[in-house]
């Protein structure tokens, strides 16, 4: 286990030592590319301002996945109940997934006078659809002979979602949600830049912006490593909840 940790944990601090090096050696000026260590400063001297900005955009990303998880499992089970559903509503569910978010947000905007619930729908809906696909799939992938068995015993329909159809479909859920907290990452920033969210409800977007503005790169470079450092943080805790759950059953973990 500990070679899963040490072994990138080492080639970032090769990296950073090179990138540090690099920058030092050739006199780049700060405004073109900083170093990593001008980056470090900059994220403690500017922490009164980037850390009330990243919790915005983390509250907003953790919020529209757990309405994308939600909405989600309520369709896919719909979906897996009824057929009829599944046709009549998937393209629609496709058709706001294949859609740029950067059209989207300004429609949304016109829509919606809160900056902060366009936020939460640009951010759900590229969350939604890896959630719903994945969830789908693996409610329909029960093995066969055991769904003969259900019926031989008379199962109910809540007894066969319970005990055949959600074990069945958890892996596929995980690999979803593991998606789907990176791309509520993505949906987020993107629609902040997008809007052009300002005051209270600015996030990571909004100091990247001003970096640019003032020719301040160590500061876009901050905002930048944040926004990674979330989404690194987001996929390593699903795959620990991954593990956890799925851990002594599933041939993933075994």
């Amino acid at each position: 286990m500990w070679v899963r940790v040490a072994a990138p944990a080492l080639v970032a601090v090769l990296f950073l030592a090179a990138w540090e090096t690099l920058i030092r050696w050739k006199e780049v000026q700060p405004y073109v590319a900083p170093a990593p260590s001008a980056v470090s400063a900059t994220l403690v001297d500017q922490w009164g301002a980037l850390g009330p900005a990243w919790l915005v955009t983390v509250r907003t990303m953790l919020l529209a996945l757990m309405l994308a998880v939600a909405g989600g499992l309520l369709l896919a089970v719909l979906f897996a109940i009824s057929p009829a559903i599944e046709l009549s509503l998937f393209p629609y569910a496709v058709m706001l997934q294949v859609t740029p978010l950067v059209a989207t947000a300004p429609l949304l905007t016109i829509w919606i006078e809160q900056t902060q619930v366009v936020l939460l729908v640009c951010a759900w809906i590229v969350a939604f659809f890896p959630i719903l696909a994945s969830t789908t799939v693996g409610l329909r992938s029960a093995d066969p002979g055991l769904r003969d068995l259900f019926d031989l015993y008379g199962a109910s329909r809540w007894q066969r979602l319970r005990l055949l159809l959600a074990p069945t479909a958890l892996p596929y859920f995980l690999s979803g949600l593991r998606t789907a907290v990176n791309l509520s990452l993505v949906g987020t920033v993107v629609a902040e830049f997008a809007t052009g969210a300002t005051g209270k409800q600015s996030g990571l977007a909004a100091a990247v912006f001003e970096g640019q503005y003032r020719l301040d790169t160590p500061l876009m470079f901050a905002a930048l490593a944040l926004i990674a450092l979330t989404g690194i943080i987001g996929y390593f805790a699903t795959h620990l909840l991954s593990r956890w759950l799925l851990a002594g059953w599933h041939e993933s973990t075994l």
